[in-house]
């Protein structure tokens, strides 16, 4: 069964995908950094609060769609990083050593990062702008 209702929308969806998996990411940043919507579980040292720092300032950057492909690419590297210091030593599966989440959040963001952030964006506002004319004489 074809959904062919679907395929028009493609692109609006890339952005909803987009911004849902930015803000979710958001929350874990705030919730290390500043405990919320609730405090986070484990003690921090230097390594989570700098994912936290990443996951609040990317979170922000990749829901406004400011240097998507950029963030998003940089933020499929943090989980990546994530998945194997953190879960990739307790076994393979995924689902078994508590890593889906920083995999599914791995491949989403590297997904955005090729696909780009949809048109629901300020990199499509910007990219659609007009150039800026200097000033000063012409040649």
């Amino acid at each position: 069964m074809q959904m062919a209702f679907l395929h028009g929308a493609a692109p609006q969806l890339l952005s909803v995908l987009r911004i849902i998996a930015a803000t979710s990411f958001f929350t874990h940043g705030m919730m290390k950094l500043f405990g919320w919507p609730a405090p986070f579980e484990y003690p921090l040292n230097a390594l989570l609060l700098a994912a936290g720092f990443l996951e609040v300032i990317g979170g922000v950057l990749l829901a406004i769609g400011l240097f998507s492909r950029q963030v998003a690419f940089l933020l499929s590297g943090q989980m990546a990083f994530a998945y194997f210091i953190g879960h990739g030593s307790q076994g393979f599966f995924p689902a078994l050593n508590g890593g889906e989440t920083a995999m599914l959040f791995c491949f989403l963001f590297l997904y955005i990062a090729a696909a780009g952030p949809g048109p629901w964006s300020l990199d499509e506002v910007a990219s659609k702008a007009p150039p800026v004319q200097q000033a000063g004489p012409s040649n």
